[in-house]
């Protein structure tokens, strides 16, 4: 198959982040997607309904002049910390823009030392989530238990052990998304719970963790969940391809400025806006699924969050187009995922690098 149709996607897990930056990695992520989950994780975080609206004024404000050419969407999230109230829940509710709150374990990733430091102090608030219909965004990631520090590779597996199992029990009406699923446990345990879905990225369901040390250390494939073995990429892969709604695209790129990745503590994530669709086409296409794409790129994550299905379609045709040393980035620039290396396909009426 060297051509397919299909909805227009949206990306249920999308790093915007703000200013000139913001301008330049949305123009990536608009000439593709309907639209996007925007986190929360800014300096200071986005924490207020009315902070969420404004952070989506200064989104959809360079929509409306080139290079913009098609409707992009950005569907906003709050970000939790300690001190979230119920009533800032249900200010979130009464917005209509805010469709989820994001629990980030404090210090578990990028701009995430405001995050949650114990679970224990937002039950109120994970409670009016639950009441509200709202969906809670999880990064799934112990950093510390009684022991001490938890092993990097077993972070996921022991949130899910440690911390998301009582958030089930304790609220089994809440609907949950375990953001950038990395392992065979956290395919398992969304599988297991009716109310639990995942998004997967192109950089997981490509790469295993050889990719951050093939040649030398490479800063632009370190992204927290770090990428793991390639027997978990092999999992993901296959539940990603399977048909179940419970899996969906959620791209977590992630744009750092070159110098603060390529330094002496580097900043975790793995930019794959310039290229996403077309490599999502990539890792269905290995294993012969470009059938299910659809259902995984543009249906189950709004199906999930009770939002419409875009209605119009892309074309995805199988191309060869070499990958950009770098791209603009405010001020900056940013290296993109495959950077000086082909991906096989394109979406047709778009323009690519020669």
């Amino acid at each position: 198959m060297d051509r397919i149709t299909i909805t227009r996607p949206d990306d249920w897990h999308l790093h915007l982040r703000d200013g000139a930056a913001m301008v330049s990695a949305l123009q990536h992520s608009a000439r593709v997607f309907g639209g996007a989950l925007i986190m929360p994780n800014l300096k200071p975080p986005v924490t207020t309904a009315g902070e969420a609206l404004r952070y989506y004024a200064r989104i959809i404000e360079p929509l409306h002049e080139p290079p913009f050419k098609a409707l992009f969407e950005p569907i906003m999230t709050l970000y939790l910390t300690d001190n979230t109230m119920p009533k800032d829940v249900e200010e979130a509710a009464k917005s209509g823009l805010v469709k989820a709150f994001k629990l980030y374990p404090a210090n578990a990733t990028t701009n995430s030392a405001d995050g949650v430091s114990d679970i224990d102090k937002i039950e109120g608030v994970l409670a009016a989530i639950e009441e509200l219909g709202l969906v809670l965004c999880v990064h799934g990631e112990l950093l510390c238990d009684d022991a001490g520090e938890v092993d990097i590779f077993d972070r996921e597996k022991r949130f899910l052990e440690d911390v998301l199992l009582e958030i089930v029990d304790s609220y089994p009406k809440l609907r949950i998304v375990l953001e950038h699923a990395t392992t065979a446990e956290a395919v398992q345990f969304v599988e297991s719970f009716p109310n639990i879905a995942a998004t997967m990225t192109a950089h997981h369901l490509l790469e295993n963790r050889n990719a951050i040390f093939r040649g030398g250390v490479n800063p632009h494939h370190y992204c927290l969940p770090i990428m793991k073995r390639e027997c978990a990429r092999e999992a993901l892969l296959l539940a990603a391809t399977s048909g179940s709604p419970k899996f969906f695209l959620g791209t977590d790129s992630a744009p750092h400025a070159k110098g603060t990745k390529e330094c002496g503590c580097g900043c975790a994530g793995c930019f794959t806006a310039h290229a996403a669709i077309e490599l999502y086409a990539e890792a269905f296409d290995s294993l012969g699924a470009l059938n299910r794409l659809e259902g995984f790129a543009s249906h189950f994550g709004a199906d999930f969050y009770g939002l419409p299905r875009n209605t119009d379609r892309i074309t995805l045709v199988r191309k060869p187009w070499t990958v950009p040393a770098s791209y603009p980035f405010g001020e900056s620039e940013v290296i993109p995922f495959r950077a000086g290396k082909t991906v096989a396909w394109r979406v047709k009426g778009l323009e690519y690098p020669s």
